[in-house]
Parts: structure tokens; sequence; C-alpha cells
């Protein structure tokens, strides 16, 4: 017997009062590209278009409870991390990701706002690298995050490589450094695997001010692409044109007076729904 089924993706993440970052562009995102979208809040953060300006962490059993919830009930295809802000956070999502060693993860290392707000503690990075980087299968930090990370500079395609190669020593899986922040016309990122060829693609420029949530929703994309069962090269390129448009369909709306959101429904896919054998 036939049974149609959603494909669901599962996002592990702090929300935005703003609706540009965070819980709310992953579900908007996974919603665009035709998949189901489960979530698993982390933390609340007072924020708009122009700053964070509070952020409240949830008690550990209301996350824990979560994420096992969804893993057990609705069973994603994909998981999504978005911002971890304390060891606690990323021990109790490691405890859950080691029972489902086959569902691949996404992590964006969410450290800094696009408002230049910091959004996580020094002492959570060193359990990150050490708990959460063995199990993930891919990172995306963008160039800040990647200075950060492996305590270098990284300016130019030639400081990504070179990041890139070090977070792979350090234990990740796969990473794709973006460079969005590089003050060029052309926009270069990096994906690196282990034991596989690097990857690097370019873009051109959008000039805009809508940036924020740009990190969330393209890791969310990378995300709903491997959920469809995307080899990971393709998940990340399909991500991408994604991103892009949405960044050019949403490049001269005015949204608050700060950074404002991209454009996810600029083109959304209708929700994919399989038929497998019950």
């Amino acid at each position: 017997m036939l049974k149609k089924t959603y494909i669901p993706v599962l996002t592990i993440a702090g929300s935005d009062s703003g609706g540009g970052a965070g819980i709310q562009a992953d579900i908007k995102t996974i919603s665009a590209l035709g998949c189901y979208a489960a979530s698993a809040i982390t933390a609340i953060t007072v924020q708009n278009t122009v700053g964070v300006r509070a952020i409240h962490a949830l008690p550990m059993p209301i996350l824990d409870g979560q994420i096992k919830a969804v893993m057990e009930d609705i069973a994603p295809k994909a998981i999504k991390i978005g911002m971890v802000d304390s060891p606690e956070v990323v021990e109790i999502i490691v405890s859950n990701l080691l029972n489902y060693p086959d569902v691949p993860v996404v992590f964006d290392p969410v450290m800094v706002a696009t408002s230049g707000d910091k959004l996580i503690q020094d002492e959570t990075i060193e359990v990150i690298v050490r708990l959460l980087f063995p199990l993930v299968d891919i990172i995306t930090p963008n160039l800040d995050e990647a200075m950060i990370l492996t305590h270098r500079e990284v300016k130019n395609k030639k400081d990504m490589l070179e990041a890139a190669d070090k977070l792979l020593e350090s234990g990740a899986q796969g990473v794709l450094v973006k460079g969005g922040h590089l003050q060029e016309e052309t926009i270069y990122d990096v994906l690196a695997m282990r034991d596989e060829e690097i990857h690097v693609f370019k873009s051109s420029r959008i000039h805009t001010h809508n940036t924020h949530g740009t990190g969330c929703s393209l890791s969310s994309a990378v995300a709903a692409e491997l959920g469809k069962g995307r080899g990971m090269v393709d998940a990340v390129i399909n991500a991408r044109t994604y991103i892009f448009e949405a960044l050019l369909q949403g490049k001269d709306q005015k949204t608050g007076s700060g950074h404002g959101p991209l454009n996810h429904f600029h083109n959304p896919i209708k929700t994919i729904i399989n038929e497998l054998d019950d």
C-alpha cells in the first residue's frame, strides 16, 4: 500500500522577532523549496532589522523535548542547526544527533548578526568544535565566523581556501566558507569535503541592504536539498542559486530601517509529495 508523505526538514535555531533570520528564515526557505519545515527553538531573540536587543535561552528540557518530539514522530530527512549560544545547548543537540547518524546535518555556526551583534558565548566555541563538528555533514561559516573558528584572518579567496583546510583539520566533515563579506564585485564560496576535490563557486555581487538572514537561509536551503536526496555539491549549487535569486528579487524592497530580509518566496516550489510503500 502506498502512502503520501512530505519531505520533512528540522531546523534547530533561535527565533528572530523581526522575521528575517533564524527560525523564521529557515521555515520560509524550507517551505519555499517544497519541503515541510519542523522546528526546535534554542533561544528567543529580541531584534529587528537594526539589531539585537536581548537573548533569552529556553530551558534545556524544553529544547531537548522539542527535538525528541519531532525526530520520533515526523522523522526529518535532514537537519539544519543554527544559533547555539551555550555549551549546554550544544550538548543537548549532540546527545540527540547521536541517535540519528544517517540523517544529514547542516550547521551554520551563527556567531555574529548582520548588525554586528555577537550571538554566542566564547566558551561555547570550543565545545562546538570538539563535540558538534564531527557529527555534522557540513558547516557553513561566513568570513567573520571562519576567522573566529580558525584564529586567523580571512580576507580573500586564498585565505578562504586555507580556512576551509584548517576547519577540516579541526574535525569538520565538510565546509562551505561563504565569501559574501568580501569587498569585491565577484563573490566566492569555497566548498571543501574530506578526500574530495575543492569546489570554488562564484557569483556577481548584488548591491542591497536586504541581506539579513542570508546565512540562515543558505544553510536551510542546503538542508532542504539534502533532504530531497541531492548530493552535497548539487545541494550547495541549488542553494546558492536560490539565495542569489532571493537577494536579487528583494534588493529594492524596504522592510524596517536597517538590513531587511531576502525575498524568500520569489519563486516558491509547490510542496513535494512522495509516495512510499507503507
